[in-house]
């Protein structure tokens, strides 16, 4: 009779089995989200969507990611499709930063970073000036020599035209007491391209996110010569540039945008989804292995930041020409 009542109350129990697990396990947030990056694979951008991705699919909060890369003049080129084609659409973001919105002003784009719902501000990224470590070039000095007596031969790799990379530069050689419009820029679609042009000596020198160059820094093919933080990036031997004594910072923030015409419903719901990510340990980890700068901004707040960011690099691109 025992072994009768046992048997029975498994076969009770037994539909449940199925469903527990289920249950006990929480559901995403979103079942699928698009990430459009409109940059080439290889760059930061890309980096910073992948590595949304990986803390996003760790810590339980998407089920899963489609990824679409759509690169060119700093983002200019892909921008317009984002806006266009993902208008309304509550499941879709977009990678972009401070880069875009200096292609924005240089472009006259008639689609600019103003067109997307800001989200959030996620990392903050101080560049890197480095050179071939075949290169004649070893320390900063002999770089900063080079470019007082011509900015115009030295050649300088780094991302779109009139990017972040580019106004760092600007910014180094007005320090220097040249004409910022003396700078030999040359852009790049992607990482992957521009660092091949550093490690081929096709340029004298190449600025950008430490975490772009940090792999070839590491191996001993590039060698880090200044960083332009106000601080020295945590873990890494490399001065910054106003140590060196020039009176010169910059950052490269990268944040996260929604498609235009979502309902305010829609942009909290992903805005939550970003805050829970940075609040998980999975990006935490990201964080410190890229070496990133957390600088979380979300929402209303992000969007005055933008405003005040997209006035004063009209300024910097003033100096440049290209505004």
């Amino acid at each position: 009779m025992i072994a009768r009542r046992r048997l029975l109350a498994g076969a009770a129990l037994a539909p449940l089995a199925g469903v527990l697990p289920r249950l006990a396990a929480a559901a995403p947030m979103f079942e699928s989200v698009l990430m459009f990056v409109p940059a080439a694979p290889g760059g930061g951008w890309d980096g910073t969507g992948r590595a949304i991705e990986q803390a996003c699919r760790a810590a339980g909060l998407v089920g899963a990611f489609q990824f679409e890369n759509v690169g060119g003049a700093g983002g200019m080129v892909g921008l317009p499709r984002f806006v266009n084609q993902r208008k309304g659409m509550a499941n879709a973001m977009m990678v972009g930063g401070s880069v875009m919105v200096g292609a924005g002003i240089q472009n006259k784009s008639p689609v600019t970073i103003r067109d997307v719902v800001p989200l959030a501000r996620l990392t903050e990224e101080a560049g890197a000036i480095v050179v071939p470590a075949n290169g004649p070039h070893k320390t900063w000095k002999d770089l900063e020599a080079a470019i007082r007596a011509n900015p115009r031969a030295v050649s300088v790799a780094g991302g779109s035209s009139g990017g972040t990379d580019h106004q760092l530069l600007g910014k180094i050689i007005k320090a220097l007491g040249r004409n910022p419009r003396e700078a030999a820029y040359v852009a790049f679609a992607g990482g992957g391209p521009a660092n091949a042009a550093i490690l081929g000596g096709q340029v004298t020198a190449g600025i950008s996110g430490y975490s772009e160059f940090a792999e070839h820094i590491e191996a001993g093919r590039m060698r880090a010569l200044a960083v332009s933080g106000s601080k020295r990036i945590p873990g890494v031997d490399v001065p910054t540039l106003e140590e060196l004594g020039l009176p010169v910072t910059a950052a490269n923030w990268r944040g996260v945008f929604g498609a235009p015409g979502t309902h305010p419903a829609q942009r909290q719901a992903l805005v939550d989804l970003l805050a829970k990510m940075h609040a998980s340990q999975p990006w935490r980890d990201v964080i410190a292995q890229r070496k990133w700068t957390d600088v979380f901004l979300a929402g209303d707040a992000f969007g005055k930041m933008l405003a005040e960011d997209i006035q004063a690099t009209e300024a910097v691109m003033k100096d440049l020409g290209l505004a």
